[in-house]
């Protein structure tokens, strides 16, 4: 099996690092897994993910790894979601166990809403194959997700703000200055 290579700092997108879910229209019967994608930014050296890829592939199929596989690394171009770009490259990676989640300073984040699509991570992945024969899966090479380390704030994608950027403290309430529904549509 390969080992973990940490990868280079990423945009967190689509994170479910603190509870498993399951991909849109995903069969019933599939297994709820923690994943996250990383987008990182255009011509970002990947060299370190690229050799662990081919280390798994090889040590699946030795030389007589089959034409076609599937790769995890995959043009943000392909999707039409908020910050993603083309000709960068994205990565899934998943895992059937709950992934380390710490700060810049390695303390573990326990506010889920502190680690959001937006941020900005690092993360320790392990390349994996799977499929080919005897299996009814097309053969690829995978990453599966160990730790996350977040590095630093970023703005939130899916054009969601933070409650700090919508909202400015108040002293007392508010009853005193609202209007009556009847003055405002009387």
């Amino acid at each position: 099996m390969s080992n973990n290579v940490m990868t280079p700092e990423f945009r967190v997108s689509f994170p479910s690092v603190f509870k498993p879910s399951k991909p849109k229209g995903a069969p019933a019967e599939q297994e709820p897994k923690y994943s996250i994608t990383m987008l990182f930014k255009p011509n970002e050296d990947l060299g370190k993910l690229k050799a662990a890829v081919m280390e798994a592939a090889k040590e699946k199929w030795g030389d007589d790894i089959p034409k076609g596989l599937r790769s995890p690394f995959r043009d943000q171009g392909e999707k039409e979601f908020d910050g993603y770009t083309d000709g960068a490259i994205f990565i899934t990676a998943t895992a059937k166990q709950r992934p380390g989640v710490v700060d810049a300073s390695v303390q573990p984040i326990l506010d889920e809403s502190e680690f959001y699509a937006g941020c900005y991570a690092r993360a320790t992945v392990r390349a994996f194959a799977y499929g080919g024969k005897g299996t009814s899966f097309k053969p690829g090479v995978s990453f599966g997700l160990q730790n996350i380390q977040k590095l630093r704030e970023g703005d939130p994608l899916g054009g969601r703000t933070k409650p700090e950027q919508d909202f400015e403290p108040v002293g007392g309430g508010d009853a005193e200055n609202s209007e009556s529904l009847d003055e405002l549509f009387g």
